[in-house]
């Protein structure tokens, strides 16, 4: 009776719960390298009833992928929210908070843009990320609409961001933005160096 009661899951919704289980064990080892099994294990319930929700591991790899890009883009829009100052510090605030998203949830940043999160098979995934990504194109459209940044090709403009600010994720979570090879405060002086080449000249 006992061991019932230290399982995670007794009744109810099975589908959230194989997730949560999921997403606490890419949190702690930060790969996904568990098996349905496991995953079945750790939320107390039998091998087979995964495949309730989830023919294979890869369907729940990219559940995972699409909760990751929702919560990513919240967190996107909540620093934005809260600056209502210039575009440009706008664009900072969403862009250190999707770097801060990453040193929060390093596993999960990795499995987001991992070719096991395959966004070509699963439209809604592919929306969910369309749509996060939308918030930096909108930043950037209503910057070059108010004047702050360069009147140029908006996608060229979001690729070079979106490249920007997810080497320097990747780079925080590595451990490679070392004080001694890129200076004390590299995201921000990266960001600068960004948006220098973006914004208009006064």
């Amino acid at each position: 009776m006992s061991e019932m009661k230290d399982r995670p899951y007794h009744h109810g919704d099975l589908r959230h719960a194989l997730i949560n289980t999921a997403l606490a064990m890419l949190a702690a080892d930060q790969n996904w390298t568990f098996t349905l099994r496991e995953v079945a294990r750790r939320t107390g319930v039998s091998h087979a009833a995964p495949y309730k929700h989830f023919r294979d591991k890869e369907m729940l790899l990219r559940e995972l992928a699409q909760i990751g890009f929702f919560k990513l883009g919240e967190a996107m829009m909540a620093a934005i929210s809260s600056n209502q100052s210039s575009s440009r510090m706008q664009f900072v605030a969403a862009a250190q908070a999707c770097i801060e998203f990453a040193l929060c949830n390093p596993g999960l940043y990795r499995l987001m843009f991992s070719s096991d999160a395959d966004k070509t098979i699963d439209p809604e995934l592919q929306s969910t990320a369309m749509n996060t990504f939308g918030i930096l194109l909108k930043l950037l459209e209503e910057g070059q609409h108010n004047g702050s940044f360069r009147p140029v090709a908006i996608n060229a403009q979001a690729a070079a961001s979106w490249a920007q600010v997810h080497g320097l994720a990747m780079l925080a979570i590595s451990g490679q933005l070392l004080e001694k090879k890129v200076g004390s405060d590299p995201v921000e002086a990266a960001l600068d160096v960004l948006l220098d080449g973006m914004c208009r000249r006064s």
